[in-house]
């Protein structure tokens, strides 16, 4: 069992840092406070090719698709600086420019998954409803067919970056099998006649990403824009959810890494009754297991990353690594503001800004619940 990473991981970590601290790190706290996304960030990661990092480079991406470890620790770098930009690359990346890789025809490959490789269109996979959050099974969103098309009628809420997405994966019922819905998964093209942007929300975290409702009235698509086959939607979109969560994970280690850094910086710092404050027995059990949660949440999720790239059984690992993540990034985060105290609370300080960007993330790609649903059934079948 080797936990080293190899040389060309450790470039890849030193020169994501380096891009974030010196493209995202200036801009990140305007982002938040506007809600937008930087063009020169943006244009930035279209250089180095982060929209496409698990697509291989015959495709335009940067041919990371069997080193799952270095999408994690892209991913990790950039969320260690902006949890935004982390969430939008990664989803692009994982739940809309891979499955087109993994489950497309090479016509869908030729025709979509190109411009999302390069970052010229933005991706977002739709599965959220009103009515069908956690239970997937309750998409509302209908697709009929009629002769060579199928029109697509409904929407969906919470896109991540829906509203600037050019190139849509949506999750939509398309009969019955039995008592249970037959789902299918479509790719939409936003230039299709029929599809709007609804609301556009305005989070408490991860502000900068965007995150908007999108209705689809009467869209037509042609057959070949069915990603895996009809009726294979259900079981496709759990294998897309299962790979988003490990990304998601590694966006949390990177937000608790960086709520454990700005703690250690301030805490060394922070001079209180004579002496900095990182001398408080307090203020040392805080910082240690902060220390312990962010390394726990990293070794989860690269474990799960090492089993993807085996082609081994990653799910139920890949769940315990978005839920410890997800934890101890708000676990960290909560434990930062108070190290910082008073300071903690203030937009100043980017402990701030952490802290509502790691409750946004017990919420997305899964709630904590359902993560611990799904462990627990795993192991109470006896297939972990």
């Amino acid at each position: 069992m080797d936990f080293a990473l190899t040389d060309k991981q450790k470039m890849i970590r030193n020169i994501t840092r380096e891009f974030s601290e010196k493209y995202i790190a200036p801009v990140a706290e305007k982002c938040d406070q506007e809600s937008y996304l930087d063009p020169v960030v943006m244009e930035e990661m279209k250089r180095m090719k982060y929209f496409g990092t698990c697509i291989p480079k015959e495709y335009g991406g940067a041919g990371l698709q069997d080193d799952t470890i270095s999408f994690c620790i892209i991913t990790e770098e950039i969320g260690r600086i902006d949890a935004s930009w982390s969430i939008t690359t990664g989803v692009h990346a994982s739940v809309c420019a891979y499955p087109i890789y993994k489950f497309g025809t090479e016509d869908q490959k030729e025709r979509f998954l190109r411009d999302l490789a390069t970052g010229e269109k933005i991706g977002a996979f739709c599965l959220t409803e009103a009515n069908a959050g956690s239970d997937a099974g309750g998409v509302q969103t209908s697709a009929v067919k009629d002769g060579d098309e199928w029109i697509l009628n409904g929407s969906k809420i919470f896109a991540t970056n829906g509203g600037i997405a050019k190139t849509l994966l949506i999750v939509a019922t398309t009969g019955m099998k039995g008592r249970r819905k037959e789902l299918t998964v479509f790719i939409v093209d936003t230039d299709t006649p029929g599809y709007s942007v609804g609301v556009k929300e305005d989070k408490l975290g991860v502000r900068a990403s965007n995150t908007s409702e999108l209705v689809f009235e009467d869209v037509r698509l042609p057959e070949e824009n069915i990603l895996g086959g009809v009726g294979t939607g259900f079981r496709i979109g759990m294998q897309i959810l299962d790979y988003g969560r490990i990304l998601m994970a590694a966006q949390c280690v990177g937000l608790g890494q960086a709520a454990l850094e700005a703690s250690v910086k301030y805490a060394n710092e922070r001079v209180q009754f004579g002496k900095p404050i990182g001398m408080f027995q307090g203020v040392q059990w805080k910082i240690a297991d902060m220390g312990v949660a962010v390394e726990c949440a990293r070794l989860l999720t690269y474990k799960a990353a090492y089993l993807c790239d085996q082609g081994m059984d990653y799910g139920v690992i890949g769940s315990m690594a978005k839920l410890k993540a997800s934890e101890a990034a708000m676990q960290a985060t909560h434990d930062a503001v108070q190290i910082h105290g008073a300071y903690g609370l203030m937009k100043a300080y980017a402990v701030e800004r952490y802290f509502r960007d790691a409750k946004m993330a017990e919420i997305y790609e899964g709630t904590s619940e359902i993560q611990r649903m799904v462990i627990a059934q795993k192991l109470l079948r006896g297939r972990f």
